[in-house]
């Protein structure tokens, strides 16, 4: 969660609605926990077919606080995501043994449960302008390759 810090996660073999809408499920009893019923709760969300399925929007009906914001490839919105995951890769898993898909599993949950016990929301550290100059430079250098 952006405010707290707090990851919330799980791991499922297959990506199918029934798996994401379990993952609602866990996410809803998790703000319900932290956060007044009258919180509202913006997820975002890459354009998976998946999070778009009937069943999912009859569980958004249900769940009428919840609103879904769907982000553009490559947005800067998902770096916070894949900082995490980066972090994980590095502290968690790279050196790693694992015997079976369930024991690299375990371990991940075991890192996400460790990360939570001091969790700390992700800050920017540059502002808008070095941001949008390192944008610019990479349009640029991209252009040259083109080239």
């Amino acid at each position: 969660m952006v405010k707290t810090g707090v990851v919330i996660g799980e791991c499922h073999r297959r990506h199918r609605h029934q798996e994401f809408i379990k993952f609602l499920n866990t996410i809803d009893a998790v703000v319900r926990e932290t956060e007044p019923e009258q919180t509202a709760a913006h997820l975002v969300l890459d354009n998976y077919a998946t999070h778009k399925t009937p069943a999912v929007q009859r569980w958004l009906k249900r769940h009428p606080r919840y609103h879904l914001h769907f982000t553009p490839t490559s947005a800067s919105w998902l770096n916070q995501v894949e900082r995490v995951f980066a972090d994980l890769t590095e502290k968690q898993l790279r050196r790693g043994v694992f015997r079976s898909v369930a024991a690299l599993e375990q371990s991940a949950m075991e890192y996400l449960d460790a990360r939570n016990e001091d969790a700390r929301p992700f800050t920017w550290t540059a502002d808008a302008n070095t941001i949008l100059r390192r944008v610019a430079r990479h349009r640029d250098h991209a252009a040259c390759k083109k080239l």
